[in-house]
């Protein structure tokens, strides 16, 4: 695909690798599909001025998004040794039947937030010659919109995956449900913004380099469980439903009304 370039754009190749993946019955389309509603979602508070600035965030949705794109493409063209790690790992685990469908929508959004979105921020604001602290209020209300929805879909899932509340017993463990807690992720991608930010060149892309591969190591803990939680993600695999497809199209498919950005600020 050619790098979008405006949010309508981003929303189509969306659509289409969610219908790539539906034929191909590949897994690929359940992050494709909670990141669809992520940028409908952003559209709408475009058109609806939710944003101080709709322009910088359409911008700022586009450069985000065409990374999660760019990774898609490389790994359907097998041109694995451009992608990152991050990306590498998550498009790896679509292959794998015996990964929980939360799982592969936090694997997804671990390499997304925690690599993509902090170089995404850095990229706009470089670009419009703006301090990084200008994109603080734009990087939370895109973070944030992203969780909502995620933790939306996740309430939904008992559709697919009816014993997933019996992962609630591990919440008080050091296990993939709490290494990827929405806040933390926040907070490190926008620290590792700061960190990125005054770097150029060489040193600009060895600490994205050095970044990636940190998340590459997180990536491959979420699906890595060990003990009593690895029985019981079997447990609650064996009764998930089995066909990528049809997960795929209740993902797409399962709309609830959204909130508005003023109830998505943080606090």
């Amino acid at each position: 695909m050619v790098p979008a370039q405006n949010i309508d754009e981003v929303i189509a190749q969306l659509e289409t690798i969610i219908a790539n993946s539906v034929a191909s019955n590949n897994r690929a389309g359940y992050f494709a599909a909670l990141y669809h509603k992520v940028t409908c979602r952003v559209k709408q508070g475009i058109q609806t001025k939710e944003f101080e600035n709709g322009a910088r965030m359409e911008q700022f949705d586009v450069v985000f998004a065409n990374r999660y794109i760019t990774a898609y493409d490389q790994w359907i063209n097998k041109e694995h040794t451009q992608m990152s790690q991050s990306w590498q790992v998550a498009f790896e685990m679509a292959g794998k039947s015996s990964v929980l469908v939360l799982q592969h929508l936090l694997i997804g959004m671990n390499a997304h937030i925690n690599l993509d979105l902090g170089v995404a921020v850095i990229v706009v604001a470089k670009e419009q010659n703006l301090p990084l602290a200008d994109m603080k209020n734009d990087f939370n209300t895109i973070n944030t919109i992203l969780a909502s929805l995620t933790y939306q879909v996740v309430s939904e899932l008992d559709r697919i995956s009816p014993l997933l509340s019996l992962a609630g017993m591990h919440s008080k463990n050091d296990s993939l449900f709490i290494q990827f807690a929405m806040d933390n992720a926040r907070d490190g991608a926008w620290c590792f913004a700061e960190e990125l930010y005054p770097k150029e060149n060489d040193d600009f892309n060895k600490l994205i380099a050095g970044r990636d591969k940190d998340i590459w190591m997180l990536g491959k803990a979420i699906v890595d469980t060990k003990g009593l939680l690895a029985i019981t993600v079997w447990i609650i695999h064996l009764f998930e439903y089995k066909i990528p497809a049809k997960i795929t199209k209740i993902l797409n498919e399962y709309k609830k009304t959204y909130l508005t950005v003023d109830d998505l600020k943080v606090k």
